[in-house]
């Protein structure tokens, strides 16, 4: 992937998300009468400057896109002139505190919200849920489960694609009892449904789909054994392998198709392989050391090389479209899915149900922006949705220092009838600071591990 490319879709990203959810907070502030002293996308140095005439804001785009904030008049941060009291944010009701705060990350999910509704009405594409085989031994298996159909609903909810399937099944991680999964196969028009029971169903996520930890096995097209890319430091680049190149044999045994071809280099790190490739109607021999490399426990062979795409059936495709109406249900519903799932999964990551290890940070965010890019509008609409909600989500949480921490305070200043003391918030402040800090961390260094 292109570094440029995946810098500035990064930035795309962030700059989109931060925009909005600090429009939120500034939207609702001058609603409410508040002063508004600094409106800043990004942190450290500003790389511009402009400030109104009319409202005497400063707007501000900063170096550093990993978030911005608003600045209002406020007492505890400074003297107020006696005729500006009444547009210091301390000044106001408690009730447009809230909402002030509030707007945020509300902000946040209607982005969301609007974006998958625009999607809806527009069209998105998908790849059926058709299994093509069940591992054995797994809960499927054990369920008899039968393949050669397509999944139309887990757990009584629609699944018309293969991320609708995933995202159903991520929500019982951790979860016992039966999973319902009904399925359509092309030699009969009455859908059947198999029960797998689940028994604290976990595994890793860094390293299965909840699909195949469940032990489906998603039907895909043959991939042939045709280079699409080269690292620029890995062993396929160094001996001289070219996106294009179909390998025909290794060591003289005929290579069936890609993963025929990844199961032999697996198998051999640190030995020769002789590579018979086909190049612009072209034969020719290169000799490949494929590097070794720690996979779960195990060493394998690696060189550095990716499979070319290759085009789905027309059969296998559909297009999700819906109403202008019915798009508004569709994605209020599929908003709500998405929150419901981080929440469940921040709760289950408390309870040691998953692993911290699932943290991700701005390296994660910023691969995943450029590989979405990458794909087209459509997936990096999506991608956008869903960092718009995680935002929107995290933020509310009661965490000093976030806005659902400022919320918690507001919150037991109306039932109180008196603000939270400055000492008690400063305790919050710290905490929040360390909680911040610690799960930082945990993200980054999580993301150099991926790399």
């Amino acid at each position: 992937m292109d570094l440029l490319q995946t810098l500035l879709a990064t930035l795309v990203t962030l700059g989109i998300l931060v925009t909005i959810h600090e429009w939120g907070h500034f939207f609702v502030a001058r609603r409410c009468g508040v002063k508004v002293l600094t409106f800043s996308v990004g942190f450290g140095k500003a790389l511009f400057r402009w400030r109104s005439e009319r409202s005497g804001t400063e707007y501000v785009l900063a170096a550093i896109p990993l978030g911005g904030y608003v600045r209002m008049l406020d007492e505890s941060e400074g003297e107020v002139p006696e005729e500006l009291k009444s547009q210091a944010f301390n000044r106001k009701p408690v009730l447009q505190r809230i909402a002030v705060v509030a707007a945020g990350p509300l902000v946040n999910l209607i982005f969301a919200f609007l974006a998958y509704w625009v999607m809806f009405v527009s069209g998105v594409g998908a790849i059926k849920p058709m299994v093509a085989d069940v591992k054995p031994g797994t809960p499927a298996a054990m369920a008899d489960f039968r393949p050669g159909g397509e999944i139309i609903a887990i757990d009584g909810n629609e699944t018309l694609s293969w991320e609708s399937v995933n995202l159903n099944l991520a929500t019982r991680i951790g979860e016992s009892g039966p999973l319902l999964i009904r399925m359509k196969y092309p030699d009969s028009t009455i859908p059947q449904q198999f029960t797998v029971q689940l028994d604290n169903w976990n595994f890793d996520i860094e390293r299965q789909s909840p699909v195949s930890a469940l032990g489906l096995v998603a039907w895909n097209p043959q991939l042939p054994a045709v280079i699409g890319m080269v690292l620029d430091d890995g062993v396929a680049a160094k001996v001289g392998l070219l996106a294009g190149d179909k390998v025909l044999r290794i060591n003289g045994d005929t290579v069936a198709d890609w993963l025929a071809m990844v199961e032999v280099v697996q198998a051999s790190p640190g030995m020769r392989l002789v590579f018979q490739l086909e190049r612009a109607g072209q034969q020719l021999l290169l000799d490949v050391y494929p590097e070794s490399r720690e996979i779960e426990g195990r060493t394998v062979g690696y060189i550095g090389a990716g499979v070319a795409q290759v085009e789905w059936p027309p059969e296998q495709k559909r297009e999700i479209s819906f109403g202008f109406f019915e798009s508004f249900a569709k994605a209020l519903d599929k908003t709500w899915q998405m929150i419901s799932l981080i929440l469940d999964s921040l709760w289950k990551m408390l309870e040691g149900v998953i692993s911290v290890k699932n943290l991700s940070g701005p390296i994660t965010i910023a691969k995943v922006a450029g590989a979405s890019a990458e794909s087209g509008m459509e997936a990096f609409v999506g991608f956008l949705a869903y960092l718009s909600i995680s935002l929107g989500v995290l933020n509310l949480l009661p965490i000093p220092m976030l806005d659902g921490g400022h919320l918690l305070y507001y919150a037991i200043e109306l039932l109180r009838g008196k603000p939270v003391s400055e000492r008690v918030q400063m305790v919050g402040l710290r905490l929040g600071m360390a909680v911040i800090f610690t799960l930082m961390t945990v993200a980054i260094v999580n993301d150099v591990m991926r790399l």
